[in-house]
């Protein structure tokens, strides 16, 4: 059994792997910055060095899955320094404190620390950043502050998170297109939605795998041999139209016309990636994915929330 600590517990993929908890061997201690009624939360503020340190020595962690982000892409661009303190002080905090116990740090990444040239291949792991702005610029000084501390560590990118919970697309469009009789979505960026649980079964995995591992290499100084970057999301590729199709098909939102429009007639102050498909070759083979393609798991999503919607 091993002691693995979740930072930003309340956000989407935190939910997911509370839930994925339930059903462990393994000992969850779920920290967050702020308490959310219903569920237990530690309260640990991960840009103190001091307060990490606390809780790792008390509740002897030996993995910490960092869910915890700064996400407002757009706000980003005017929010630099917080944003870069969360998402790059922040993880070398938990990479320092997990290499001086000799622990595991599991990272969420993201695609956007592509995005500046031009490409219609999928993303592969060893490909350079080249992000465009500041949210993937922070991510990338985040994955790389991860891999100078000398942890072990494993970085999964990932892209178009969604889930039942919190604010995402899925849940945004499930609105609009239920109540809206027209909604323009822009078709001109690609990429691949993923589940946030499908993601959260995966870093589960990964998690077993490690320990297998270090039980096996029952040695003080051990080092995890499938340490590095991985991508993941669901199979397939479509752009955030097609995407929004499907969520109203699903759902049986038929009565709303859903457009076609390109990214200028929605202004933002970032330059978004226009092809963003990642190459998942690596993950699968490594630790022997099945990974589910994406209509499937939208259908699975969608049909959580109806019965949330129930229920309530």
């Amino acid at each position: 059994m091993m002691n693995i600590l979740v930072t930003g517990a309340n956000g989407q993929l935190g939910n997911e792997m509370r839930l994925l908890s339930q059903h462990s061997i393994d000992r969850y201690i779920f920290t967050d910055v702020v308490n959310v009624e219903g569920v237990e939360t530690t309260i640990l503020d991960i840009t103190d060095m001091e307060a990490i340190r606390k809780l790792v020595s008390e509740e002897q962690v030996n993995v910490i899955v960092n869910c915890a982000a700064y996400t407002n892409v757009d706000k980003a661009e005017s929010d630099e320094a917080l944003c870069e303190l969360l998402n790059a002080k922040a993880p070398e905090n938990l990479a320092l404190a997990m290499k001086e116990v000799g622990g595991l740090l599991v990272h969420v990444s993201t695609d956007y620390v592509f995005g500046g040239d031009p490409y219609n291949t999928p993303c592969r792991e060893e490909q350079k950043g080249t992000p465009t702005g500041v949210y993937g610029l922070t991510k990338l000084h985040g994955e790389e502050n991860i891999i100078n501390s000398g942890v072990d560590y494993l970085i999964f990118r990932t892209a178009w998170l969604y889930s039942e919970y919190g604010r995402n697309f899925v849940k945004t469009m499930l609105k609009l297109t239920e109540e809206k009789p027209l909604v323009k979505v822009v078709f001109d960026q690609v990429g691949t939605p993923t589940y946030a649980y499908d993601l959260a079964q995966t870093i589960v995995t990964a998690i077993d795998d490690y320990r297998q591992e270090a039980l096996e290499n029952a040695s003080s100084c051990f080092t995890y041999s499938k340490a590095g970057i991985y991508h993941y999301s669901n199979e397939g590729v479509c752009s955030w139209y097609d995407f929004t199709k499907m969520i109203a098909e699903f759902s049986g939102h038929t009565a709303c016309d859903i457009q076609p429009c390109h990214s200028n007639e929605f202004p933002s102050p970032v330059n978004r990636p226009a092809f963003s498909v990642l190459d998942k070759t690596k993950v699968k083979e490594t630790f022997g994915l099945l990974v589910p393609y994406w209509t499937d798991s939208l259908k699975k999503c969608l049909a959580n929330l109806g019965q949330m919607k129930h229920e309530h």
